[in-house]
């Protein structure tokens, strides 16, 4: 147990998925997992343990941001022994060819700052994904049928941005959407010597405006995690 998770020794297995929103990790682990039991309720923020294809699996919300994202990563693996860990989440786009409902494979992150920016100081660390989770997430991707793309994305330390300059730079540089805590969590992952990646879905598009219907969104939602698990246990 600890200050945010209160799972026992042995609760939380060695790959975790981690959608944003606690009732996703719910319904994922309810829909995916054989015989799932919620091994965390803290502060609501739920974790569920179960089986796909006879493998362990948790399914664990992280909150919104890196550094909500940051507390439990760290918990996950500092005091679980967790050694994947995969964010199943949305991004809005950023580019005119990468369009909604589109599966992006975020290779690398660029941010302004994340909760591990103090350790390095005046260094810009680059945080990456584990090479080998990439390519498997990527040949499960694309037995789904939808348009994937591999390459750098961005990690917002904010929701609500003023910074329009900042996506047109973005923009000119090739990177691909926008959500708010992979950066975080490849940087968790590297300190600790784990593996990482993050499996995005397109539910809207800063440049087109166009929104994802909420009706569509869970069937999105279940694509991400049927690539996670290939890519987990590939």
């Amino acid at each position: 147990m600890t200050v945010h998770i209160g799972a026992k020794p042995g609760d939380i297995a060695e790959t975790v998925l981690m959608p944003g929103d606690p009732l996703r990790a719910k319904w994922a682990a309810e829909t995916f997992l054989d015989d799932p039991r919620c091994v965390n309720d803290v502060r609501g923020m739920l974790g569920f343990t179960g089986t796909w294809k006879g493998n362990p699996v948790t399914i664990h919300g992280s909150g919104m941001g890196m550094p909500s994202l940051s507390i439990y990563a760290n918990e996950l693996i500092r005091d679980y022994g967790a050694r994947t860990l995969i964010r199943i989440g949305s991004a809005g786009g950023m580019q005119p060819h990468v369009k909604i409902r589109d599966v992006v494979l975020a290779m690398t992150s660029t941010t302004l700052s994340t909760p591990s920016s103090g350790f390095f100081k005046e260094l810009n660390y680059a945080p990456c994904a584990d090479f080998g989770l990439l390519m498997a997430a990527h040949k499960a991707a694309e037995k789904t049928g939808a348009g994937i793309h591999v390459g750098g994305i961005y990690s917002s330390d904010v929701f609500y941005d003023e910074r329009p300059d900042l996506t047109e730079q973005m923009t000119r540089h090739g990177v691909l959407c926008v959500e708010m805590e992979a950066a975080e969590l490849y940087t968790v992952a590297a300190r600790h010597g784990a593996r990482a990646l993050a499996v995005l879905t397109i539910s809207d598009h800063l440049q087109t405006g166009e929104a994802l219907p909420s009706e569509d969104r869970q069937s999105s939602f279940a694509d991400m995690v049927e690539i996670a698990l290939e890519a987990a246990f590939a």
